[in-house]
């Protein structure tokens, strides 16, 4: 990767000289100049083996309109409306209104239960579409559609015991928010319901209060902290039409995480995905829906950890039902290994110092593997790949130096449309065949005028670490006109969690940062070592010590600028949001030497307060690790504070508890710390409407205040 020259330092000024500014009222309006900008054209749905509909521009002086392709003919062709509805939507749809199920179809509604006390959650059709299964009051139901009858499958559902409904914890940290809670799946040949029954009696409730109303109320969420106690977990099986339930064996008073399973092929067993709760010890069970026995076929072990909320894109099976390929990160980096279904190793398929991200299918028949991967090319960029299972004959099918962040693989394999960019180029899309030929150019965001404008873009730059191990990527965009031997407030934007990274080599101009450059900030994001960009070789220096090597290697790169000679050291802002958040307040207290300003929002400020499954897997117990949780305890060091910190939280937040940071409040002010705060009512983990624009604004405020120390432009504040 170019590394930026210094000694060009003053190369952006002899550029805007020979292009044209955009107006000020442009960029506080975001009204930008016409054509500057298009919309990006979008693949709505691959139909059949070589069509595709895509919302495009057919040609520059027609509107975006929906069109169908056919990529083997290189012609547009006539299509209905319903067929896109149909192509997107089931013919059986069933959906939930007042807590009860209803059957959609063929544009007619018919109810199928009627309890009016009782909320249906998760209605899910079984392959067959013979039946419908959901959960009421955290019991288990399917709904027979020829009969119209209901079975209940469990009948112990409480506040406390959940089947087929995820407990917060596996929702939030294993399972994943897309999975609105559910727990249940089908067999393909929809004869079996497997599930998952959780008992969070143990689990301490942690009240979080609305302040709605005259007296208010408490809202409590079963939230096991790092070290408490957890809920637990076993698996059942049952036939939709029958009553009675086969167990898994396995012991619910185990100390352990169960993954998102997946079914063989046949329905013969559910693939179930076991890690101990120190998250070093991986198993896959193949289990028996008949008896529940459970056979072994895959064991990994770490010295770090294993992550199970990736249980979903670790195993992919094989359609002859006799191999499986499995994404493992035990040698540092992310690669693919064939196993057979009883757990033989056949081979590696990928090997190498770069990160397998994604697996987007298998072509059986040819043998090939299509993924995407980083740092083959660049850790900064995304590309796809193909790899024939043997290992052998590895193509990049990507082109160019572009960012490939964003593929949509048709079902067939056989085409993929690729969203591209780089900090230069504005995102385009375009449609490969599987050997990488570029089959069709759906259109690109730039616009025919952008070109006529002096753009402030960012550079990536990379920075040795303190040890000389990594070379640490930084994306930097620079004040519009930058004066030699004048310095600049740094504004620096950072998430900073484990495998998480903001610096990609991807477009990301937008009108607010180019007036923050043209008030003469320096705009940067930051990755550390463990931010994804060095794979698991990285990520696990994070092992038991939350925020070491974070703060560590921003710290590095923070003064490799300052030691250029253009960043005011008296006004170095930082900001993010969640770990970002804690990012930010241990940047404030407990590298107050360096970090001068900062804006924390939902902010973790000790890791005991956090839940017991993200926590622990970096950290272990707090009683494993007293000396890892005191050292990166915000609250440890606010006696080192003596910046500008703003806290911002909101007060129905279920994920990281606005306990977080009323207790850094506390510590604050016990230590007569000047400091300041923002509530949100009734805000969670983030915020939008009216609330997200007074954020909005209260960040703009800060910056003016303490960076600029000017009034906020007219028209700014939204």
């Amino acid at each position: 990767m170019k590394k930026y020259a210094w000694a060009a330092l003053l190369l952006p000024i002899s550029l805007f000289a020979q292009k044209q500014a955009l107006s000020d009222e442009a960029l506080i309006s975001g009204k930008l100049p016409e054509n500057f900008l298009n919309p990006l054209p979008r693949v709505l749905k691959w139909t059949g083996d070589d069509k595709v509909i895509v919302n495009m521009k057919p040609s520059p002086s027609e509107n975006q309109q929906n069109l169908m392709l056919n990529l083997k003919t290189g012609k547009r062709e006539d299509f209905s409306s319903d067929l896109l509805t149909k192509t997107i939507q089931p013919r059986l749809q069933v959906t939930v209104k007042n807590g009860d199920l209803y059957l959609l179809s063929e544009g007619t509604e018919k109810r199928l239960t009627n309890d009016p006390e009782k909320v249906e959650k998760n209605p899910t059709f079984s392959p067959d579409s013979n039946y419908i299964a959901y959960t009421k009051e955290n019991d288990l139901y399917a709904y027979h559609l020829k009969s119209g009858k209901e079975v209940r499958h469990t009948q112990d559902g409480t506040k406390t015991i959940l089947n087929g409904y995820a407990t917060w914890v596996y929702w939030e940290e294993i399972f994943g928010r897309g999975t609105a809670f559910r727990a249940f799946w089908w067999s393909p040949d929809s004869k079996t319901l497997a599930f998952m029954r959780f008992d969070e009696t143990k689990t301490p409730m942690f009240p979080i209060y609305s302040s709605t109303g005259q007296y208010g109320f408490l809202e409590e969420t079963r939230y096991p902290k790092a070290g408490g106690n957890n809920p637990t977990a076993k698996i059942g099986f049952v036939q939709p039409d029958t009553p009675g339930i086969t167990w898994a064996d396995f012991n619910e008073q185990d100390e352990q995480y169960f993954g998102w399973p997946k079914w063989t092929l046949d329905g013969s067993g559910l693939m179930v995905q076991w890690i101990n709760r120190g998250n070093d010890h991986l198993k896959i069970y193949n289990v028996s829906p008949k008896n529940g026995q459970k056979k072994l076929v895959y064991e990994e072990t770490q010295k770090e950890w294993i992550s199970i909320d990736e249980a979903d894109e670790r195993l992919t099976l094989l359609d002859s039902g006799k191999e499986m390929v499995i994404i493992s990160d035990k040698t540092g980096w992310k690669q693919l290994y064939l196993y057979s279904i009883d757990g033989k190793l056949i081979n590696k398929i990928t090997d190498g110092k770069y990160t397998v991200t994604r697996v987007f299918g298998i072509d059986q028949k040819e043998k090939v593997v299509y993924f995407h991967a980083r740092g083959i090319e660049n850790s900064a960029r995304f590309d796809l790949y193909r790899v024939g299972l043997d290992g052998k004959n590895l193509k990049r099918l990507t082109f160019g130096d572009y960012n490939h962040r964003q593929i949509s693989a048709s079902p067939n394999l056989k085409y993929f449309a690729t969203t591209y960019s780089n900090t230069r180029t504005p995102m385009a899309v375009t449609i490969l065949d599987r050997t990488g030929k570029r089959v069709k150019e759906l259109g690109t965001a730039k616009g025919d005028e952008l070109d006529k404008y002096a753009l402030n873009l960012p550079e990536i730059v990379r920075v040795k670490s303190n040890d000389g191990k990594f070379d640490l990527p930084m994306s930097i965009v620079y004040p519009e006109k930058m004066e030699a031997g004048k310095k600049y407030p740094l504004m620096i934007s950072i998430y900073g969690g484990p495998d998480a990274g903001t610096v990609y080599d991807q477009w990301g101009w937008s009108p607010r940062s180019q007036w923050m450059a043209r008030e003469g900030v320096i705009q940067v994001a930051l990755d550390h070592r463990a931010s994804g960009h060095f794979g698991k070789e990285g990520v696990a220096y994070m092992h038991r010590n939350l925020s070491k090597y974070e703060m560590e290697d921003y710290i590095t790169q923070v003064k490799y600028l300052i030691s250029k000679g253009i960043v005011d050291e008296n006004k170095i802002f930082i900001t993010g949001f969640s770990y970002g958040g804690y990012m930010t307040a241990i940047a404030l207290t407990k590298h107050a030497d360096v970090f001068t300003h900062g804006i924390a929002g939902g902010s973790v400020t000790d890791w005991s307060l956090y839940d017991s499954a993200y926590t622990e897997r970096f950290m272990d117990t707090p009683q494993e690790n007293p000396e890892g949780y005191k050292n990166g305890n915000v609250m440890n060091f606010v006696d080192r504070y003596k910046g500008k910190l703003l806290i911002v939280h909101g007060t129905m937040d279920d994920n990281v508890h606005l306990q977080n940071s009323i207790q850094l409040i506390d510590a604050l002010q016990e230590k007569n710390k000047d400091f300041e705060m923002m509530f949100y009512p009734g805000g969670r983990h983030g915020w939008g409407g009216n609330k997200g624009v007074h954020y909005s604004n209260l960040q703009t405020k800060f910056i003016y205040k303490h960076l600029l120390e000017k009034p906020v432009p007219k028209g700014l504040l939204r």
